[in-house]
């Protein structure tokens, strides 16, 4: 501010530079500064021409004086700002006399400074556009819209294919040199069909892709282009793709046109009247890139005819992208266009057609049509004047018939929608469930160390008793108590020689070693060797007055008496006790499954299967809090275990913890990404938060790992029935053991049929005393199912014993395996009926309600045998028998030859206490060739029925069955029972020996073996096991009443007469 005579002042302004300038003419427009103020121009700069860099030195001044006396006053310049107007200059056209201006924007400068004490300032003001000026940029919540356009497709003849590699191009014209139009380093990179997003990525598609884009005509492009998004133009694109999923891509037909000389004029209207032919539209759904982490859309897609009324209905654009650029398209003789809506990140395009059309790697925003026309840059947002809607199109009609397809892709630099990186997720499941610490490492100590040796004098001394008694029993049975000292000691040589011979006395040495030299380093702490022969001499004669000492007090403990009885113990294996859980679930005893599964936990704490087990049985008797505690432990043991993190998902979900849910289910598709059953759980979370576009994703995802698994199978030639996540059911041997795999070679072999003899059953008894190691090859006894049916009904049919799998990836939620089976079945299957297995086996009922609605709404599945035959479950549980009694009929109508639908008929009949049904259903289920998928409560509920209906020899084939199957107290119990009934009194005690053995807590048993006691005139025997069927309190008054007839026959039995 410079002072000028008298009382005035002068105020200079000058406008040095102008940055991102852009005008409607050309990249290089010439613009004007025009400044003003209290409504007095100040002066005009130079015209100066922009650089293609949108930036131009103006160095323009100007002035004006105020006075505070009159005129231009402080109060004036307190209150008004000076105006910066730009301007631009707009080429002359021929006739033309003046220069045409239109203005582009406007900047304000405050003069404020100068009345706070300032003599002089710089400032940046922004240029404020006016509306319909280049330099307007979209503001919050309007929408404008760049077209993306391809031109000049080439035809390829049919048999010529594309170079390997094949390069994207610049969608440049005018290159002059060939190899200039590539883009370096950038090649057209294809996948598997199967993985892409569009509509022909099935594999019966891909012989018709593979002609269509190798041996028929078409058209290329290969094209990329390239685009920025600004922030708000990232968060208009996802606000535009969640409003309408289907942005349309449009592709047409325009002739070469040359202009004949001298009919400039005639041309131009014919060009005007010139019409698009062959109008085609094709659907993208762009809803993928809102999914977490996509980058990415690739797919092929069919091309349809352009019709307003269908393309406004699917993608609410109002026109098409050619209405406003016909004229352009034909005069430069374009093909091709695609909507966008802004540009993006980093997006590359490629745009190819098939005769079958395709279109090839295209990518880049494609606009969904909202309010303003894609391609508008300076057009109305109406229909022109006299233009009809396009409601017929033959030419179009012709993609159609001819199956044409365009192919494109749509990539950016950086996702939309973050996806959060495994870590983070393994991060916040530790901070949920920390990992439990190994267990400390126990150090032995003396007293264990003398135990220890304890231990090891006791197993020697049996092992020698029985050596003895193999040798010397007949003799010593002979001569009963008549053994005089000479015969003792010569039997104590003859066992010596025999145990020296045989190597068994070295073997009971190297057996006692370990136990000896614990107890020299931890009770008499000698580690390191001695100094002289007579310091070692004096420690071993000490040593040895020790262990001798040591060794009497073990063996009094262990034979106080003179004759010491030699009882078979049985070892029941966590497996056994698995399966002794189930049958308490089963008979609602629900204490007693508690106590099996506890006992499991109390051996094998490290067992995270244990610890899944127990919290499927508190789901079922909907102990939700311990069920989570459960689920929480095992995870703790192995934070990868994916079934226990699907688990602790549900069970977040059932207690509204859906944070949580969240992390559980979506760390278990990054550690498993092929796991269908964790996609699905993680699409039906996002349903319950309402967020449809994830829940599209992860169910897209679920069903694209399993198109890829039955793909891969079909292969192979080879399909392995596995379980989801859960342990493989099958018996083996006399107790039901399994051998642990997971997809290997599994030979199978059929069991024997009813018809076996009791004979077998000896066998069975003499081999179930023993503990058998494991075989060497696996070799599984697998009864025949039906591969689609592998729940397990909860409280309603039964699981056989497990077998173990150690963090299993397979997908399949088949429980079964079949039986001998020579052919290759691929059972039909839904993400949704996979899951309804999964949650059905940990007895996840309340969400399987959920999931069937979506398989009744699945394109694949629909109401099925499998369907009712769920429904039918879930309704068993809650006791209600009319709704199950109509969804089995309903399943038996869908397949009647199914066995599974015979047996839950079975057990519905059976708890509904119509028992003669139960036994028609039963007998048509064991009849099959193909067994249910739970015989073992149908062999034991059809043998109850066989005993009720005094058919005893029919009860001792199916119990004797059920006993070389999955063998349990229950199952000895019934054929005990049948062979007491048929009078055959010694296998009948056998039997009830081994139910005895496997749960001596069951009263009926100890009553049963009174009853053969008692007809064996064994009057102790009979005694005590009557003592003990009185104290365990038998409920079968007619048993007990029985029992009393006996006794009075036989004279004793009731020490209480």
């Amino acid at each position: 501010m410079d002072q000028v005579p008298s009382t005035g002042r002068l105020v200079q302004i000058t406008v040095t530079d102008g940055y991102d300038l852009k005008g409607f003419k050309g990249e290089t427009p010439v613009t004007f500064i025009r400044a003003e103020f209290n409504h007095v121009v100040l002066g005009d700069s130079a015209k100066i021409t922009v650089s293609p860099e949108g930036t131009a030195k103006y160095n323009f001044t100007c002035s004006f004086e105020f006075n505070p006396e009159g005129g231009i006053t402080l109060y004036d310049l307190a209150h008004k700002p000076v105006f910066l107007t730009m301007s631009e200059v707009l080429p002359k056209e021929k006739k033309q006399k003046d220069e045409k201006t239109l203005i582009l924007g406007q900047a304000v400068v405050d003069l404020l400074p100068l009345l706070e004490g300032e003599s002089s300032f710089e400032t940046m003001v922004p240029l404020h556009p006016v509306q319909g000026s280049t330099l307007e940029t979209p503001r919050a919540g309007a929408k404008k819209d760049y077209p993306i356009l391809f031109k000049n497709g080439i035809l390829k003849l049919g048999g010529e294919r594309e170079p390997v590699p094949r390069p994207k191009k610049w969608p440049i014209a005018n290159i002059l040199a060939p190899g200039a139009n590539n883009i370096p380093d950038a090649f057209i990179v294809g996948g598997p069909y199967e993985e892409e997003e569009g509509e022909l990525n099935h594999p019966e598609d891909r012989e018709f892709r593979n002609q269509a884009e190798c041996i028929k005509k078409r058209i290329i492009w290969d094209l990329e282009s390239r685009c920025y998004l600004d922030p708000p133009a990232v968060v208009s694109f996802q606000k535009r793709i969640a409003d309408c999923r289907l942005w349309p891509v449009e592709i047409t037909r325009v002739p070469l046109v040359t202009a004949p000389k001298g009919k400039a004029g005639k041309f131009d209207k014919a060009e005007d009247e010139s019409q698009l032919s062959f109008h085609g539209v094709a659907y993208v759904n762009m809803v993928p890139l809102l999914y977490p982490g996509v980058k990415r859309i690739r797919g092929a897609f069919h091309v349809y005819p352009y019709l307003d009324s269908t393309v406004y209905e699917k993608t609410k654009c109002l026109f098409s992208l050619f209405r406003d650029t016909g004229h352009h398209l034909i005069h430069n003789n374009k093909i091709g266009g695609i909507n966008s809506p802004l540009s993006k990140s980093g997006v590359s395009k490629n745009l190819k057609e098939d005769k079958t059309v395709r279109e090839k790697d295209i990518d880049g925003r494609l606009k969904p049509g909202d309010v303003a026309p894609s391609i508008k840059s300076q057009s109305s947002d109406t229909p022109l004047d006299g233009e009809p809607p396009l409601t017929h199109n033959p030419e179009g009609q012709q993609y159609v018939e001819a199956g044409t397809y365009i192919v494109l892709e749509i990539q950016l630099d950086k996702a939309l929608v973050p996806k959060r990186m495994p870590d983070e997720l393994a991060k916040r499941v530790k901070e949920m469930i920390p990992p439990r610490p190994p267990l400390t490492r126990r150090t032995g100590g003396a007293q264990k160390a003398v135990s220890d040796y304890h231990m090891q004098i006791k197993n020697i001394s049996r092992a020698i008793l029985d050596e003895y008694h193999r040798m010397f029993g007949k003799q010593m049975a002979k001569l009963g108590s008549e053994v005089d000292s000479e015969t003792l000691e010569e039997q104590k040589c003859q066992l010596s020689y025999e145990l020296n011979c045989s190597g068994k006395y070295f073997a009971f040495k190297e057996q006692l070693k370990h136990a000896v030299v614990k107890i020299v380093r931890e009770k008499y702490l000698k580690t390191t060797s001695f100094e002289s022969q007579e310091e070692l001499q004096t420690f071993i004669s000490e040593l040895y007055v020790f262990l001798v000492d040591q060794m009497h007090m073990a063996l009094n403990q262990t034979m106080p008496d003179d004759v010491q009885s030699t009882v078979s113990t049985i070892y029941t294996s966590n497996d056994q006790l698995r399966l002794f859980a189930y049958e308490a679930e089963v008979n609602e005893n629900f204490e007693m499954a508690a106590v099996y599964y506890k006992e499991r936990l109390v051996r094998e704490p490290q067992n995270l299967d244990h610890w899944l087990d127990y919290g499927a049985f508190c789901l079922l008797i909907e102990d939700n809090i311990k069920a989570q505690e459960c689920f929480r432990k095992a995870l703790a043991l192995n934070q990868s275990h994916i079934q226990s993190l699907l688990l602790c998902g549900v069970l977040a979900v059932l207690m509204e913890n859906y944070e949580q849910a969240e992390i559980f289910f979506e760390d278990a598709t990054c550690l498993e990404p092929t796991h269908v059953v964790a996609w699905t759980l993680l699409g039906l979370y996002y349903e319950i938060q309402n967020n449809d576009i994830r829940m599209e994703m992860a169910f897209h995802e679920a069903f694209k790992q399993l198109q890829a698994r039955v793909t891969k199978q079909k292969s192979t030639g080879t399909v392995v029935y596995v379980e989801e996540e859960r342990n493989i059911e099958a018996s083996l041997g006399p107790w039901g053991t399994t051998n642990n795999f997971s997809a290997t070679a599994i030979k199978t072999g059929a069991p024997a049929g009813p018809q076996a003899t009791i004979s077998i059953l000896d066998g069975f008894l003499e081999e179930s005393s023993k503990i058998y190691p494991e075989p060497q090859e696996p070799f599984l006894t697998v009864q025949s199912q039906d591969p689609n049916m592998g729940q397990k009904p909860s409280n309603i049919f039964f699981k056989e014993t497990p077998a173990k799998k150690e963090a299993p990836k397979c997908q399949d939620s088949s429980a079964f395996l079949p039986p001998v089976s020579y052919g290759i079945v691929q059972p039909s299957t839904t993400i949704f009926m996979e899951t309804i297995r999964f949650l059905m086996k940990v007895n996840a009922v309340q969400f399987v309600h959920r999931v069937l609605a979506h398989e009744l709404l699945c394109p694949q599945g629909g109401p099925s045998c499998e369907y009712y035959l769920v429904l039918a479950q879930t309704h068993l549980l809650k006791k209600d028998f009319a709704k199950a009694e109509e969804y089995l009929q309903q399943a038996a109508q869908m397949d009647y030859l199914n066995p599974n639908v015979w047996g839950v008929k079975g057990h519905l009949y059976f708890l509904s206490g119509n028992h003669a049904e139960a036994k028609a259903c039963y007998e048509r289920t064991v009849s099959f060739v193909v067994d249910a998928s739970e015989m073992h409560f149908i062999y034991l509920r059809l043998g109850l029925i066989y005993l009720e209906e005094n058919e005893y020899e029919k009860a001792k084939k199916t119990y004797l069955q059920a006993c070389k199957r999955s063998p349990s107290c229950l199952t000895w119990l019934g054929l005990g029972i049948a062979c007491y009934r048929l009078e055959e009194l010694t296998e009948a005690e056998d039997a009830l020996s081994e139910a005895n053995a496997l749960n001596n807590y069951n009263a009926e048993v100890w009553a049963y073996l009174a009853l053969v006691c008692l007809k064996a005139g064994r009057q102790l025997e009979a005694e005590q096991a009557y003592k003990y069927t009185i104290k365990l309190k038998l409920k079968d008054e007619a048993l007990l009443a029985e029992i009393h007839t006996v006794q009075e026959t036989v004279g004793f039995g009731n020490p209480s007469f």
